[in-house]
């Protein structure tokens, strides 16, 4: 699926401004948010952000995952900012939006628990009397976000509350995990203090988790895409029995297949984003399965025909495949989303 004008612009745009930074996450988020404005491509104009769409946040997530570049765009400007957004509590989106749009402020959602399958109706904590208590895990840069926003379980359901990271009750220590790029963090409440947002927060947690599945399907295309172009190039230079590997019929036909793996992808991730209407869970989890698969398949093959190269620690081929499997059980599982997806075409089936 091609990227309209402008989307392809904005690719543009942001792949120049991540060359020009040289692999510095933190210098090249904060151009990022002030001369592309990515933070708030998702957020509504009212809110100081674009008004754009998935589609948007896919063009930039795909830019992000060619270079596994870490920035806090999938935690805070997708997933938490797109949950507050659910709650429908303007007050509440006027008083944090503008912030999180502008990149001023980083966002984090703190909800599943350690089994990690971002079920809303599995959440780490509980609320009683405006307290909470319990943990969070997989919590995307939640050692350091500026606002910390949590599922709790109360008596009238499960509720989104806006917590102050700095009071007293709040432990956050960030997760070792084997992506070094994705930073993780493990969030304690003890007693901690909380704005409940809005009212019932089942269906904008679970609209959150679906945007950001489509969002980290598209960082996953983007990288295996590149994962691929990397493999090429290699197969293209490396001679062995005083030929190019990449002459070898063998090694034709498993970058062929690599291919139309990746750009299914690709593909499959646009068109995903691009859609609107009913139907958004069923597509973000296909998405994210088939997406967060192709980049697992890509980086392993990377690592194997790169033959010795590819399993030193100076090659990139590491942090391709480390990206890939982290990926994989982020929001979920993919057996999960499977079962989900199975369940929904039997249940259409029966009516």
């Amino acid at each position: 699926m091609s990227l309209t004008a402008e989307q392809q612009d904005l690719g543009d745009a942001v792949r120049g401004l991540l060359a020009s930074a040289g692999g510095d996450g933190g210098a090249a988020w904060g151009r990022l948010c002030r001369e592309v404005g990515v933070a708030g491509l998702a957020i509504p104009e009212r809110y100081g952000g674009a008004g754009g769409g998935a589609a948007e946040v896919g063009v930039v997530m795909e830019e992000l995952g060619r270079g596994l570049t870490p920035s806090p765009m999938l935690g805070s400007a997708v997933l938490a900012a797109q949950a507050l957004l659910g709650t429908g509590d303007e007050p509440a989106c006027e008083r944090l939006l503008p912030a999180i749009a502008d990149g001023s402020a980083t966002a984090t959602l703190a909800w599943t628990t350690r089994a990690g399958r971002w079920d809303s109706g599995e959440v780490g904590y509980q609320a009683s009397e405006a307290q909470l208590d319990g943990e969070a895990h997989y919590v995307l840069d939640g050692d350091t976000a500026d606002v910390l926003l949590v599922a709790a379980r109360g008596p009238a359901g499960v509720g989104l509350f806006e917590v102050d990271p700095g009071q007293d009750g709040v432990s956050r220590a960030a997760s070792v995990t084997m992506d070094s790029t994705r930073a993780l963090a493990v969030v304690r409440l003890t007693g901690a203090r909380g704005r409940r947002v809005g009212g019932d927060a089942t269906g904008a947690l679970e609209r959150a988790r679906d945007l950001a599945c489509l969002a980290l399907a598209a960082e996953q295309a983007g990288a295996a895409r590149r994962a691929l172009e990397l493999t090429t190039g290699y197969a293209l230079t490396r001679v062995q029995f005083g030929r190019v590997i990449g002459s070898f019929q063998a090694l034709q036909h498993r970058l062929a297949d690599l291919h139309v793996l990746v750009e299914s992808a690709v593909s499959l991730s646009r068109a995903a984003a691009a859609e609107e209407g009913p139907g958004l869970g069923l597509r973000a989890a296909a998405a994210k399965v088939y997406c967060c698969e192709a980049a697992m398949r890509t980086a392993a093959e990377m690592i194997q025909l790169h033959g010795a190269i590819g399993i030193t620690w100076e090659h990139p081929a590491h942090r391709y495949l480390k990206r890939a499997h982290g990926a994989l059980h982020l929001f979920g599982g993919s057996a999960q989303h499977v079962a989900a997806i199975a369940a929904s075409l039997i249940d259409e089936s029966r009516s």
